[in-house]
């Protein structure tokens, strides 16, 4: 399936940072936190059971690159979606612990769903209804931003010499596949969810469009590795919505490489893979946890046994920055989601989606410009997104330099929603036909600030 861009105005004038490294000494620092949930909190969301278990816990990784101008923070986060005012805050407090501004710290989630989100903003407004707490415990949203904060501050004590990089790529076979499968008429006609497998059709359908291929950067210490960083596209679920807190196959694959390699860090981002999801190989049984993971950790093998090695210096370093406004969703009113959130009628997950659907209409409106980034270490570029983004954009970004390696991790600001490519806003399907916030317009918005950042 080919993915067409089409290059349009954006909306309003984006601006471009772009600061090069020094000669000084490039060094890293490597900090995780543990940030699993207590008894009783919310639930992606607020959409299934609040947490009665921990089966395993969650994480929050992440390194800063020191030497290259002011430091760069890389954070990823076992959680569902960390979104607006939220996203803004956990960023703030990071920039803070590193010595550095916000512009350089980018905040992913991987989007496991047993597991919370947090946007204080939201939690704000559902509290002033009389529905605090549904969304999200925002004491342990504090806490955890304390403590990421904390455990970052500490690994800027032990830094450690960066020589190299390694850069490799490894084929997944059967996780991914497409969740929206179209009919004759260019319609969705198939939603295939995560555990679609359930369905004798959807697991008979084609992958469809995909990034089959996880993509691994290594940092090493002359012949010592000291990080490993992965990147694929996919909703990690296998089952979920049970109370039963874990970071699902996609924590298992990294614990599985995390046991092969001791001793080196792995961080792992989720890539664009909002329209993505393992529906094709997985119907929900307990057992296809363990096999899909098995299947993405051999991929992450792959990677890592193909990496090659080059010199990388802190002058080869470069970290660009593009905000960009967020064009809203014309199906998205003030007054009516005011008026659903205020209808003690509907049900409290409707009035939980309002007002999340409010609190990012009233700031895109505001003007807030959402940063997308992209961190060039050698040859390889690392593309920084926002939303549940659709694969397209993924597949794009890497046609634009076919020659490098290029990485991209979605789930930034969760704010947006599902982010589809124009076209998929006019084929119904559950992520543009329903639920996403933007408008199609933000196709052109994303690829020409993603040009830039490739450029």
């Amino acid at each position: 399936m080919r993915f067409s861009i089409v290059s349009v105005l954006l909306l309003g004038c984006l601006s471009a940072v772009q600061v090069t490294a020094s000669d000084r000494p490039l060094r890293v620092a490597i900090f995780q936190a543990d940030v699993t949930p207590p008894l009783g909190s919310p639930l992606c969301n607020g959409n299934v059971k609040p947490v009665l278990e921990v089966v395993t816990p969650l994480t929050a990784r992440g390194i800063v690159l020191l030497g290259a101008g002011e430091p760069i923070v890389l954070c990823a986060v076992d959680w569902v979606g960390i979104a607006n005012e939220s996203h803004d805050a956990f960023r703030i407090s990071l920039a803070q612990a590193a010595g550095t501004k916000i512009e350089r710290v980018t905040l992913h989630t991987l989007h496991q769903h047993d597991a919370p989100g947090s946007d204080f903003a939201t939690e704000r407004l559902l509290a002033s209804h009389g529905l605090g707490g549904l969304y999200s415990n925002r004491g342990f949203d504090e806490d955890s931003m304390a403590k990421i904060a904390e455990a970052l501050r500490g690994s800027m004590t032990e830094t450690q010499p960066v020589t190299h990089s390694g850069l490799g790529v490894g084929r997944v076979e059967k996780v991914a596949s497409n969740r929206r499968i179209l009919g004759p008429s260019g319609q969705v006609v198939l939603q295939r969810q995560s555990s679609g497998g359930r369905n004798p059709a959807a697991r008979a359908a084609p992958e469809g469009t995909i990034d089959p291929d996880v993509r691994l950067l290594s940092l090493w210490n002359n012949g010592k590795a000291i990080a490993v960083l992965t990147w694929y596209a996919t909703h990690p679920q296998s089952y979920y919505g049970r109370g039963s807190v874990n970071w699902d196959f996609v924590g298992m694959a990294r614990e599985i490489r995390s046991k092969a390699l001791p001793g080196i860090p792995h961080i792992h981002f989720n890539g664009a893979g909002g329209n993505v999801a393992a529906g094709k190989y997985n119907d929900g049984a307990k057992e296809k946890r363990p096999l899909l993971a098995g299947r993405l950790a051999a991929g992450m093998k792959l990677a890592w046994d193909s990496q090659k090695l080059q010199t990388l210096t802190a002058r080869d370093i470069e970290w660009k920055v593009v905000p960009v406004p967020i064009p809203v969703r014309d199906t998205l009113d003030d007054d009516e989601l005011l008026a659903k959130i205020t209808n003690t009628k509907l049900k409290d997950r409707d009035r939980v989606r309002a007002a999340r659907d409010l609190t990012f209409l009233r700031r895109a409106v505001s003007g807030y410009r959402i940063p997308l980034s992209c961190l060039r270490l050698g040859t390889a570029r690392i593309v920084h997104m926002p939303g549940e983004l659709f694969v397209e954009y993924q597949l794009a970004a890497q046609s634009l330099r076919p020659d490098d390696f290029v990485a991209m991790a979605a789930y930034g600001d969760y704010g947006p929603g599902y982010i589809g490519t124009e076209v998929a806003y006019t084929q119904g399907g559950y992520e543009t036909g329903i639920v996403s916030r933007v408008a199609p317009e933000i196709e052109s918005v994303l690829m020409d600030a993603v040009r830039k950042l490739l450029k």
